[in-house]
């Protein structure tokens, strides 16, 4: 720690810090637009003046001088910065008006116009009048691709969107050229960018020269009502806030929650709101003569009445998908037992994943915080950059801080760091577990290694062999320790480790998803439609969702549902944390939430749920399931379950390792509702290289 005075104020701060950081600990506001605390430090926008006692005549930039480079006075004094003298104050004002020598007067236009740092600060340090009369420069706008609109006349030369691409995304697909008035930020060969995390260059850009393309011109700021709420795009849980207008959805942005995904969303979380108004189930259908029709509530209650009382209960099942949040799921459990079925599974894909097996067995144990502590990390079966693009930026975080060696068994292209390429299948899996292969020394000599296990591993017919396979190898290499648990089961579907906790699975003599294909005569879809619903055979098949996709094409009766945007849901995501949705808007016409719809079901049935509302559902789940209750907690699994499962499950089967994710863009039906995803996932197709029209 190192003690300094702040326009005469005594503070301690960490020996790292900047001069900026420790005057905002001192509560002075440094205004700024080129540092940023989680990029690197540029210096160049000269933003953050401040005097140095007993230093330069001059003032001095204070993100770039650190606490550390500061002297005491001859007589031992405490070093001092002043952060408002007449020396700072007209500095400021001085890089203010060079600031605006060339940016355009585009305020009424500009998509940032209402929360604009530019702005903020002209207003604090700007002056009635410049004494510059030449000509401002005008820059070509370039084509950077569908996601991110550039204005780059506007563009101050900040070096955010630089380095984010760099450091945090991990490829450097934006620069600087040319020097003095002819510098420009650019893509180099105009095409589209290919990082999977391009849309926080939106949130950083201190001025509108990156804004968001299909918000462009749609709403102000100050019209919008902003709700705070959680991703369920992947697993990881991303703290966004989503901005209504009336009932749409006008954009979603991120907020900070440094132990899940920092500042940062993946653009999939961030530009899918359009999906949220296409394609929409709006009322219920019944299909009649081999069409669906619209019907009322009560027509589409009957007919799902008629067909379960003819129906024996061993062949009546329930699939949850993989947006449903953990109170439908809860309710549509109940109602199963009530049905007295057996048959229910929150596993679409077929994850060789058991609650029987206790806690740890499915959770990212070290959680996504717990990734900075690493010192070692296997691979196994996952492509963190598709299926979790955020948790991968923090992988990329732990790399780029040193000696932390990777290694990875499957087929998973480019990380956005280095890696040692092992293998592509369970053959190598298993060379690892009895010692065969290098890597094996690398994982036992790390004092936290670190264990991750995709999907891509876990969905085939051999997954519980290579789960018993990994377990294993994390117990040989010490992965699971006192104090540290470095087994994760990375998960791609929000609402996974949820129906875990449930315990959404098959009960004893129940069927599984596999189980159900043509076994059934009554199946339940909770928005369940990543499965292929040719193999179900005569199944009546009744779908609660929101939009037509898959599962709503192969429905004999659709009751339309709510988004995650439109209900209040706990999730959990894919480190066991607890979440909950708040409501940003309505559905659109008779759709209703998912829970309440199957509570009135249950009354026409004859098998009333007890519960009338959420609040009386939720106290019910709390009381089955206590640590539901814990919002933004995690519950931890105790590691030795994953010592009881290691080297179980049988024999591993030949063939590589497969992301389960195989389109990044398409991988939910709100996704594939939604054109501006349809856009990206073509040209990542094509190889980004449409150029501008």
């Amino acid at each position: 720690m190192a003690k300094l005075k702040v326009d005469g104020k005594e503070i301690e701060v960490p020996d790292h810090f900047t001069l900026l950081q420790a005057a905002e600990e001192a509560g002075a506001e440094i205004p700024r637009f080129c540092f940023h605390e989680r990029l690197s430090i540029a210096g160049n926008c000269r933003m953050c003046l401040v005097e140095v006692k007993g230093g330069p005549p001059k003032p001095a930039a204070s993100c770039a001088m650190g606490v550390r480079d500061m002297r005491p006075g001859p007589n031992g004094e405490l070093p001092e910065i002043f952060t408002n003298t007449p020396m700072v104050k007209k500095a400021r004002e001085g890089v203010m008006e060079f600031l605006l020598i060339n940016h355009p007067l585009d305020c009424p236009i500009c998509d940032q116009g209402g929360e604009c740092d530019l702005q903020d600060q002209a207003m604090a340090f700007g002056v009635d009048s410049s004494r510059y009369h030449e000509n401002k420069r005008a820059v070509e706008d370039k084509y950077i691709g569908p996601l991110v609109k550039t204005i780059m006349t506007r563009c101050i030369h900040c070096t955010r969107c630089v380095r984010f691409t760099t450091e945090v995304a991990g490829i450097s697909e934006l620069g600087l050229i040319g020097r003095g008035e002819d510098a420009e930020i650019t893509t180099y060969l105009e095409q589209a960018m290919t990082s999977e995390l391009q849309g926080n260059v939106i949130d950083l850009c201190p001025v509108g020269a990156l804004t968001s393309k299909p918000y462009a011109f749609q709403a102000r700021p100050w019209e919008l009502t902003k709700t705070e709420s959680i991703d369920v795009m992947d697993a990881v849980g991303s703290a966004i806030r989503v901005d209504t207008r009336g009932r749409e959805v006008m954009r979603i942005l991120p907020r900070v929650n440094d132990a899940v995904n920092e500042e940062w969303i993946s653009d999939k979380t961030r530009f899918i709101w359009d999906g949220l108004r296409s394609q929409r189930l709006d009322r219920p259908y019944v299909r009649r003569d081999g069409r669906l029709v619209p019907a009322s509530w009560s027509e589409a209650f009957a007919a799902v009445r008629d067909r379960v009382a003819a129906a024996s209960p061993e062949r009546i099942g329930a699939i949850a998908g993989d947006l449903a949040s953990v109170e439908e799921m809860y309710a549509l459990k109940l109602l199963m037992a009530a049905l007295g079925s057996k048959n229910m599974d929150c596993r679409q894909d077929g994850a060789a994943l058991d609650p029987a097996l206790g806690r740890s067995s499915y959770l990212f144990n070290p959680t996504i915080d717990g990734i900075e502590s690493a010192d070692a990390l296997l691979i196994i079966g996952a492509n963190p950059r598709f299926e979790a693009s955020v948790l991968n930026a923090r992988i990329r975080k732990r790399w780029r801080a040193g000696n932390f060696p990777i290694g990875v068994i499957g087929e998973v292209g480019d990380l956005r760091y280095d890696y040692e390429m092992l293998g592509a299948g369970a053959e190598t899996l298993k060379g690892l577990s009895e010692d065969n292969i290098a890597f094996i020394s690398v994982l036992k000599k790390a004092e936290r290694p670190m264990i991750i296990v995709g999907q891509g591993a876990l969905m085939r017919g051999d997954g519980a062999a290579i789960l018993g396979l990994a377990a294993k190898i994390a117990g040989d290499v010490g992965a699971v320790s006192e104090g540290w648990n470095g087994f994760a089961v990375l998960h791609t579907a929000a609402s996974r480790v949820g129906g875990l906790d449930l315990g959404f699975v098959p009960g004893e003599g129940g069927k599984s998803v596999v189980q159900m294909m043509g076994a059934l005569d009554i199946l339940f879809l909770l928005g369940a439609d990543e499965i292929d619903m040719g193999n179900f055979g005569d199944a009546f098949t009744i779908y609660i969702g929101s939009h037509g996709d898959a599962g709503a094409h192969r429905a004999d009766v659709i009751l339309p549902g709510a988004t995650y945007t439109e209900k209040s849901g706990t999730y959990v995501n894919t480190e066991g944390r607890v979440q909950m949705t708040t409501r940003a808007g309505f559905a659109p016409g008779e759709a209703r939430e998912d829970w309440a719809i199957l509570r009135a079901l249950s009354d026409v049935l004859g098998k009333k749920l007890p519960f009338d509302s959420l609040a009386q559902l939720r106290a019910k789940l709390y009381a089955d399931h206590p640590h539901f209750a814990e919002i933004d907690a995690i519950a931890a699994g105790d590691p030795a379950d994953i010592a009881k499962i290691a080297g179980s499950g049988g024999q591993p089967e030949k063939g590589p390792f497969v992301s389960a994710v195989g389109d990044f863009y398409l991988t939910n039906p709100i996704a594939r509702a939604s054109a501006v995803m349809a856009e990206c996932s073509a040209l990542a197709r094509g190889g980004f290289r449409q150029a501008a029209e």
